[in-house]
């Protein structure tokens, strides 16, 4: 099938789902419901680009809805993939987008002159009483957000609660001995009702913000989270999504922010998964710029990015932004404060040459 017919295709399929002869049987669904494409370009190698327009309507303003508008039947022809959309703004007010954005994570962190740093408590495997322990020795580093990682769940050998209440309390106790207090993130998964219930345990507990993975819990549900249930920001973490043919440009910069993440966590160019660095510049880009009224919401660039290269991180996003390294920080025995010392220096003394240099993120 060419170009132009795939696109009539897909324009049929996510709206009416008939022969374009049914639907202009009705003047309303011809005029009002009918997907429309506008153009057809090439885009190289074979390849082309279809823009398509769609009625508000046909969305319902829901968040489930939107995702079977802009790429649902779509997404089983094996050859296309969805690389953008430009929602009006009526439908980025009804959807609302983050509530607390960069501006209320850096609030909550107490961290607004520079990127922040972030690390995990892991591996999966420790107890909750070894995952806390591994907070304090981060926490004393004087790093800003720590978070579970996204493998832990509730398991048998490591309890959501008892985890949460562990962690918590060695943030605690950190900032009792030094005075900074390290943001303790959770991570929360299982089905709707489950994640909710952990939720509302951990804001409880006294978590000033929560993690999930919009695409295992559901892009609905993680819309739920973020604009019904949490009173804490929410981060966002990719787990899953390379499973979709959403363009990371649009996926990571524009739907999870749409849906309400404060924060989201991509793979940067620097870590083990080969991320193209105009395709991360994109992503931070989407996340930060004015868009229909939405606050903006923190990059989160993470994937395996080493300590050494934390400086390079820093001046290539900028400083509105948050450096996640993980397993890098763990790699010498006994040397985790010491490298977690460092991670922080790193980060502060980039973020202090883009004000010397007078740089602006990009």
């Amino acid at each position: 099938m060419d170009a132009e017919a795939r696109a009539e295709a897909i324009a049929r399929e996510q709206t009416v789902e008939v022969p374009r002869v049914v639907a202009e049987r009705e003047p309303f669904v011809a005029h009002q419901i009918l997907g429309r494409v506008e153009r057809v370009s090439g885009a190289g190698s074979g390849a082309s680009v279809a823009t398509i327009a769609y009625p508000l309507a046909a969305t319902a303003c829901d968040p489930a809805q939107l995702l079977g508008v802009l790429f649902g039947n779509a997404s089983l022809y094996p050859d296309v993939e969805c690389v953008d959309f430009d929602p009006p703004a009526s439908l980025c007010q009804a959807l609302r987008g983050p509530r607390f954005g960069l501006a209320g994570l850096r609030e909550v962190s107490g961290v607004r002159d520079r990127a922040l740093t972030c690390t995990a408590v892991k591996p999966l495997g420790l107890s909750p009483a070894e995952l806390a322990a591994r907070l304090r020795t981060f926490a004393r580093a004087g790093i800003d957000v720590i978070k579970d990682d996204q493998g832990l769940a509730d398991h048998s050998f490591c309890p959501f609660e008892e985890r949460v209440r562990a962690c918590l309390e060695a943030a605690e106790e950190v900032a009792q001995e030094t005075g900074h207090r390290a943001l303790y993130v959770p991570n929360l998964i299982g089905t709707p009702g489950r994640v909710f219930a952990q939720l509302r345990f951990a804001e409880d507990a006294g978590a000033r913000a929560v993690m999930a993975s919009p695409l295992l819990l559901g892009l609905p549900t993680f819309w739920e989270l973020c604009q019904r249930r949490a009173s804490v920001p929410v981060i966002a973490h990719p787990s899953h999504a390379g499973a979709l043919r959403y363009a990371p440009e649009l996926l990571f910069g524009k739907l999870l922010r749409l849906y309400g993440a404060d924060a989201v966590i991509f793979v940067g160019f620097a870590g083990r998964f080969g991320t193209p660095r105009e395709t991360c510049a994109a992503i931070a880009a989407n996340l930060r710029a004015p868009w229909r009224g939405l606050a903006a919401s923190l990059p989160v660039a993470g994937g395996g990015l080493e300590l050494e290269g934390v400086a390079e991180a820093v001046a290539f996003y900028g400083r509105d932004t948050m450096l996640l390294v993980g397993g890098s920080l763990q790699l010498e025995e006994g040397g985790i404060l010491e490298r977690s010392r460092a991670f922080v220096r790193a980060v502060g003394e980039a973020s202090a040459g883009l004000v010397r240099e007078g740089a602006v993120a990009p």
